[in-house]
């Protein structure tokens, strides 16, 4: 039997993996540490409220033998840039200490695409990152601390997983508001359907996650996303398809839509938060082209595409809807 604690554990990806570990019959204690409490509790698991930006409790979960560290500030834009430095290199520091005090001998860090910077172009784990953004830099040097923490000790095991948009019961994020607006007739293609957006079903990136560890290999650094690289309108063909949404109304030209927003944004600058503004657009129209080259090389195999997934999750979704 073993042991792991979670950090984020009380979040979307947190909640799906804590799920998944207590299935497997393979731990008597796995630990929640986060700041928020949990939208959806995982019956057997231990809720901690821990802040990552602080030193962590040394009797967090004794005997841990796996450490999982998923917490981060990761709207953007939504924060302020030193917020994201604060949570995601500072609790990558604290979440390392914790780890090579307790004895941890597995530690998995969720890293972000948003490392590789925002280029059309086709990225794998061999191009050079370019981050662009607070959020993209945070990650990178977290990533850096995370391989600090296993070049100390040959004996221990660390991977690192660059998840590109994750979707599934939960979510919450783009796919969840992407089905809504479908649902609603209200999404047009922001400017070109040909868009390419990496992305990847929640199960499947905490079944890689699991392929990975059991792998045994030192150090592990992977892009997660499905191979296919689905583009705008291939998403929406397979919400149409298989979720049963309507199909998307047209295209509106991205000079429209940035005219559009600035009400919006002058309304945020108010005080009126509503997230709508110039740099959430150009996030809309600029691809994620993301290849996940080592989960190929390495011989994983998907349980699911882009449809089963999304079959799946409405399947799960109460009352089949995409939330």
């Amino acid at each position: 039997m073993r042991r792991a604690v979670v950090f984020g554990g009380a979040g979307f990806i947190g909640t799906h993996l804590l799920t998944e570990l207590g299935r497997s019959g393979a731990y008597d204690l796995l630990v929640s540490a986060d700041i928020a409490e949990p939208e959806r509790a995982v019956e057997g698991v231990s809720y901690r409220r821990i802040d990552v930006r602080d030193k962590i409790p040394a009797d967090l979960c004794p005997g841990v033998d796996e450490v999982y560290n998923l917490a981060a500030v990761h709207r953007t834009p939504g924060h302020d840039t030193h917020e994201y430095y604060e949570t995601n290199v500072t609790g990558a520091v604290n979440i390392c200490a914790y780890a090579a005090q307790a004895g941890a001998g597995r530690l998995l860090f969720t890293s972000s695409i948003a490392v590789y910077g925002p280029e059309e172009t086709a990225k794998s784990e061999a191009t050079e990152p370019t981050p662009k953004s607070a959020y993209g830099w945070s990650k990178l040097l977290g990533e850096r601390v995370h391989q600090r923490w296993q070049e100390a000790d040959p004996a221990r095991q660390l991977v690192i997983v660059r998840p590109a948009v994750i979707f599934g019961t939960g979510e919450k994020g783009n796919f969840t508001r992407l089905a809504g607006a479908l649902k609603k007739g209200m999404f047009f293609f922001p400017g070109r359907k040909d868009t390419v957006k990496a992305c990847g079903y929640v199960g499947e990136l905490v079944r890689s996650m699991d392929f990975m560890l059991s792998r045994n290999e030192p150090f592990t650094l992977y892009n997660f996303c499905y191979p296919t690289p689905y583009t705008i309108e291939q998403i929406c063909d397979s919400f149409g398809r298989v979720g049963g949404l309507p199909r998307p109304r047209g295209t509106v030209p991205l000079a429209l839509l940035n005219l559009a927003s600035l009400p919006f944004e002058l309304l945020d600058a108010l005080g009126v938060r509503n997230g709508i503004n110039r740099e959430r657009i150009r996030k809309l129209v600029v691809s994620t082209n993301i290849v996940p080259q080592t989960l190929v090389d390495v011989g994983y195999r998907y349980e699911t595409d882009l449809d089963k997934a999304i079959a799946e999750w409405k399947a799960a979704a109460p009352q089949g809807r995409f939330s």
